[in-house]
């Protein structure tokens, strides 16, 4: 979508995995995202973040 939300289906197309794999990581609170209308609702500001905080931490990991 142009306007950054994104939908399940987008989420995964978007992170290169299975809808269900979304659903179940939106349901254990891993992608943060509002139900709208009885539809998963996702910013993909949002899984640019969460994806940039993930691989920062890694990497100290690897520097540690």
């Amino acid at each position: 979508m142009s306007n950054g939300i994104l939908g399940i289906k987008e989420v995964a197309d978007y992170l290169n995995i299975k809808e269900q794999t979304v659903y179940r990581l939106v349901q254990k609170k891993k992608i943060p995202a509002l139900k709208i209308g009885g539809q998963w609702k996702v910013k993909e500001t949002h899984l640019d973040m969460m994806f940039d905080k993930l691989l920062q931490e890694k990497l100290n990991e690897i520097q540690s």
